[in-house]
């Protein structure tokens, strides 16, 4: 009887108390940037056609051996000409015979650092201050023990692309699904066995999301501990409404939103967050012009009416489907959504005289600056304890942006602290077992 009141105590103590010391029991654990989130190469081919002086094949002179250059983030796209040289370079294409998007012609773009967290920490790493992206979350996680290809590990991938409703081609955003299933397998196995903690920020949670959909049940519950979603927009956003009709700098300074809007519209996971009328609904105003008022379910119109009509057959095809058929498979691991809210967030787009080159006046709603409220929560809003048999925590941490969530201290301690509690479950049990 004393010693199962010894034991009894022990995993109280363990489970109250998720920052004990549980290095030696640390799950493997994976970052999933966002969109923009991690460094992006590229490489001039033969096909390579010049624009102008600016956009030749000398710039950017600072190359590898084999011509590849980073070009995600360079800050020479904050000057006019190589901002129009950027969004030329960075444009996806869709084929209509082939019906999956590719970059333009004459450039190649590859991943650096797969497996690694080297390319998550700083978008360009002779800027580290000014372009810091996962890097405090990261010394956090190296606090508890964790360590670069030992057991932390990171997902970068080509942000411009996305995945595509059954039936449809996403060779780009396929490749990614495989290779991070290969990740997730090899991080177990080299950790004893143990199953994965995934922690993702943004776009990157609805990758987690179908790579969940897309594997058995046996498979996710062999390798996936738990799955930590940092400000998910699960349903799109109306900010990207903006980004689509006008243009959206993200808040770098002197550039022109209307010389990257064109890139930013070939994209094809910006058009997969576009508000889900699934989550935003089919009859509340998005956009509002003297003549039309757009919802979620007018996206299509939409994309037309901006001039964008290119867009309307790969979003009815194949983003309408995925995004429309938003479920939770039955298999879903424990997961804890963190998201910031309190932050004035686009809600209404006013265009008064339908000229879509200028900026919107804006009504402000709840949400973490980019990402709406009701997107956040729409896994909330979607969960079924009956039939997902697994938990779900959400917590809201007001005043928090949704890049601010890596960065701010007291968001980067509570992230630390849920993947702490997961591991504390992990040294409880393996505490119980040895007294056993």
């Amino acid at each position: 009887m004393k010693i199962l009141t010894i034991l009894i105590m022990t995993f109280i103590m363990l489970k109250t108390n998720c920052q004990a010391n549980t290095n030696y029991h640390l799950h493997p654990l994976i970052l999933i940037p966002g969109a923009g989130g991690n460094q992006l190469e590229a490489r001039l081919t033969s096909k390579y056609k010049s624009t102008s002086f600016f956009c030749n094949k000398w710039y950017p002179i600072k190359k590898d051996s084999e011509g590849w250059f980073r070009i995600w983030f360079d800050p020479t796209v904050l000057l006019a000409p190589f901002t129009k040289c950027f969004n030329q370079r960075m444009m996806l294409y869709y084929q209509k015979e082939l019906d999956d998007y590719c970059n333009a012609p004459g450039v190649d773009s590859r991943i650096a650092h797969f497996g690694s967290i080297k390319s998550l920490l700083y978008l360009d790493p002779n800027l580290p201050k000014i372009t810091a992206y996962m890097e405090p979350l990261v010394n956090a996680l190296q606090e508890l023990g964790y360590r670069d290809g030992d057991n932390l590990f990171g997902a970068p991938y080509d942000f411009r692309y996305g995945l595509a409703a059954e039936g449809h081609p996403s060779h780009v955003g396929s490749k990614f699904l495989k290779d991070l299933k290969g990740l997730i397998e090899s991080a177990s196995n080299s950790n004893g066995g143990k199953p994965v903690i995934l922690v993702s920020h943004s776009l990157g949670g609805l990758y987690v999301h179908q790579l969940l959909c897309r594997n058995p049940k046996s498979w996710s519950q062999k390798y996936i501990k738990h799955f930590i979603a940092l400000s998910t927009p699960w349903g799109g956003t109306v900010e990207q409404m903006v980004t689509f009709a006008s243009g959206n700098t993200l808040g770098v300074p002197l550039v022109n939103p209307l010389l990257v809007r064109e890139e930013q519209r070939s994209s094809e996971s910006n058009m997969w967050l576009l508000p889900s009328p699934k989550v935003f609904g089919n009859q509340t105003p998005l956009v509002i012009t003297p003549n039309v008022t757009y919802s979620a379910h007018d996206i299509p119109k939409f994309l037309e009416d901006i001039g964008f009509p290119q867009g309307v057959l790969p979003y009815t095809l194949r983003i309408f489907p995925l995004v429309e058929n938003f479920t939770l498979p039955h298999h879903m691991p424990p997961i804890t959504c963190i998201v910031g809210c309190g932050c004035k967030t686009p809600e209404t787009l006013f265009y008064g005289d339908a000229e879509f080159d200028k900026s919107p006046e804006i009504m402000y709603g709840d949400g973490d600056g980019t990402v709406n409220m009701v997107s956040l929560l729409a896994l909330e809003a979607n969960w079924d304890n009956k039939n997902t048999r697994q938990s779900l925590k959400v917590t809201k941490l007001r005043g928090v942006s949704h890049t601010g969530i890596l960065k701010d201290e007291i968001a980067v301690e509570k992230i630390v602290e849920e993947i702490s509690c997961v591991n504390s479950e992990n040294a409880a049990h393996v505490s119980l077992v040895s007294k056993a």
